[in-house]
């Protein structure tokens, strides 16, 4: 079974299309390390809720909207370590570069159980 990493970030709707234009790089240099999958979205219908929802955890304003990465690999280990050390990638790690707030974003991995 495969591998999905995720992560859901706010962005704030004037950064869109930055954001948009650093994934379409980054889902390159992932294809080309690996990955079997790379998406990102954007929310759609995602409410917010009165206790709990995606809006309320990732503390988002009505001046962002959320995306949503998804990355699917064979294994955890394998593309992750050549991803991190290609130099194209090298100005996306730079925090203060990155077209969100990364201390808002929720991530995590997912093995598989099941799939069609």
């Amino acid at each position: 079974m495969s591998y999905i990493d995720g992560f859901l970030v706010p962005v704030r709707k004037n950064k869109v299309a930055t954001y948009r234009r650093m994934a379409a790089m980054a889902g390159k240099i992932w294809r080309e390390h690996g990955a079997l999958e790379f998406r990102e979205c954007i929310a759609d219908d995602v409410k917010w809720g009165k206790r709990t929802s995606a809006q309320r955890q990732a503390e988002n304003r009505r001046d962002r909207v959320l995306l949503l990465h998804h990355l699917q690999i064979a294994r955890r280990s394998r593309p992750h370590a050549k991803v991190m050390k290609d130099k194209r990638l090298a100005k996306m790690m730079d925090l203060k570069a990155l077209p969100f707030d990364a201390k808002r974003m929720i991530w995590g991995g997912f093995k598989t159980v099941v799939a069609f």
